[in-house]
């Protein structure tokens, strides 16, 4: 009996031994041997604090953003909403800079702006986040996806989409094989009329609005957040659009959601490459309560409506090419057929909801702060407007005429630059990674400052931070100052490119030309200029403007 005691004992003493080193070395020994790493490298930021990082101050300020004016430390931060000082600020970029360095606002927006040739980094938990600002390291890590993979877990990701967003190596490799005949040239379109019906729904209404008097004092973002849930709605469910709309109303309050428990979301958890961490589901607060409800009715929601395509694709009730939906129900058929593997109904609902937030997030964001830049450069406005008009007169727009909206491209293209679709892109390092002249430690996450490069001087010369269309002239790759194509990466670039980049392109277009088709505008009197970062960077206080009818 005592022998069987001090084997139990031994055997209790070896685990706790075994598993207290194990969880020292990850809260303790080996942040401070990657903070050693990343010093020894010339990169800044704050000394490691014992198993939550910077995770408070980041919460903190993201709360804080949300007042009129926050304090950071000694300095006071005011939020400006007369558009005339709007105005003069964004036409002063010399004189009214970035702050730097703000490594706080860095990590949230994806390094946007930051000191240039700062090396900073921040700790999320007990992993480090470094900055990649140079684009040819940043074009190379999108080079090599296999290598430089997309961190696990990763709170905000995984608990709002999954799909090709998340999906690695082989699994991706036949996801992505999949989905893409439903974004090609051919079914886009066919989805053509499906856009123009949803942006001609929402500028009629904006007719009613200006009906009277001509003119309306109006927020036009939550018509345009809604137009891009319409477009998503229509494209990819087709016939059952109406009940999709659930899906977006549930994805954006998960959103909302997801930012009352940034906190809790990055509690550490049981290991660098589980896919999720499944204890928070169990913290009892208010938001996880619904998040979770919401969850499971997006679900159901999504369950149900691809059992009912596949119904009626299969009693032939419906094509299966008229929609995302059908078209990448079809293709996932063909691959099982030809491989015996495909797509499972987790997978294709993950897809969905992928539909949604890339699809309506993105472009949203690109039509509004389009408007908003037209509001503020009238030259611009008249040019595009001048040259829809000589293209489609007043008439309908076709898909083939698109294509000769040269200034309008343009245009588009320098919003893109400026407001940045995509504010952040994370992968990490597995295993020892060599990345330009740096051998990366594995554990390592890196934050690819994609809207750092946008507005780098050197790259798109002292007028980076202007609204200045012109610069695309000749093309992408003359506008980067002899540095190429690759600074101009909104939707990415390499293996993992944004596969609705066409999509979301034609849906911009389609709007901003039957917007300009029917109306002028200018900044209203209570315009506040407020993109805050979320996935994408929505106007926080929306967008109001003064439309005027064009009779």
């Amino acid at each position: 009996m005592e022998t069987f005691t001090k084997l139990v004992i031994t055997i209790v003493v070896v685990l706790v031994l075994r598993y207290g080193w194990k969880v020292l070395n990850w809260v303790w020994l080996k942040p401070k041997k990657l903070e050693k790493w990343l010093r020894n490298e010339g990169y800044n930021g704050n000394s490691y604090k014992f198993l939550f990082g910077d995770m408070i101050e980041l919460a903190t300020m993201m709360k804080e953003g949300e007042k009129s004016y926050i304090w950071l430390g000694p300095n006071p931060r005011m939020y400006i909403r007369d558009p005339e000082l709007i105005k003069e600020i964004l036409l002063r970029p010399d004189e009214f800079q970035k702050p730097h360095p703000e490594p706080f606002r860095d990590n949230i927006v994806g390094g946007l702006v930051a000191a240039e040739g700062e090396k900073s980094y921040i700790w999320l938990g007990p992993n480090p986040r470094m900055y990649i600002r140079d684009p040819e390291l940043i074009k190379e890590i999108l080079l090599r996806p296999d290598e430089f993979q997309k961190p696990h877990p990763e709170p905000f990701r995984d608990n709002i989409v999954g799909g090709l967003v998340a999906a690695e190596g082989h699994k991706w490799t036949k996801h992505r094989k999949i989905i893409t005949p439903a974004f090609n040239l051919q079914n886009l379109k066919i989805m053509f009329s499906a856009i123009g019906s949803s942006c001609n729904d929402m500028v009629h209404k904006w007719e009613l609005l200006t009906a009277k008097t001509g003119s309306t004092d109006v927020d036009v973002w939550p018509y345009i957040d809604n137009l891009a849930g319409d477009v998503i709605s229509r494209t990819a469910f087709g016939s059952n659009y109406e009940e999709a709309k659930k899906i977006f109303r549930i994805q954006k309050e998960q959103i909302e959601l997801i930012f009352q428990m940034y906190f809790i979301l990055y509690l550490p958890g049981e290991g660098e490459r589980q896919p999720r961490t499944n204890f928070r589901v169990f913290i009892p607060t208010k938001a996880n309560k619904k998040f979770e409800e919401n969850r499971v009715e997006l679900q159901t929601v999504l369950r149900g409506i691809i059992d009912k395509k596949k119904k009626a694709i299969k009693l032939g009730e419906a094509s299966h090419c008229d929609d995302l939906l059908g078209i990448l129900l079809e293709s996932n058929s063909k691959e099982i057929e030809e491989d015996g593997v495909g797509m499972s109904m987790e997978d294709v609902i993950e897809e969905c909801k992928l539909f949604y937030i890339a699809g309506s997030e993105t472009t949203s964001n690109l039509i509004v702060y389009t408007m908003v830049c037209l509001s503020l450069h009238q030259e611009w406005q008249i040019k595009a407007r001048d040259e829809i008009l000589q293209v489609f007169g007043t008439g309908e727009l076709d898909f083939e005429g698109l294509k000769n909206l040269k200034i309008l491209i343009m245009i588009l293209n320098e919003v893109l630059r400026l407001y940045t679709p995509v504010i952040m892109m994370t992968s990490a390092t597995y295993k020892e990674t060599k990345l330009g002249n740096m051998m990366i430690p594995p554990g390592v996450q890196l934050s690819l400052a994609m809207l750092h490069v946008h507005h780098d001087r050197e790259i798109w010369g002292d007028d980076a931070t202007e609204f200045k269309p012109d610069r695309f002239s000749e093309g992408v790759i003359n506008a980067t100052k002899g540095k190429g194509s690759s600074p101009f990466f909104p939707f990415s670039s390499g293996p993992r490119v944004c596969i609705g980049q066409n999509f979301a392109i034609t849906e911009a277009k389609v709007a901003i030309a039957l917007i300009l088709q029917r109306f002028s505008f200018e900044l209203s009197p209570s315009y506040k200029h407020s993109p805050f970062p979320v996935f994408t960077i929505p106007p926080q206080f929306g967008a109001h403007l003064i439309l005027h009818k064009i009779s």
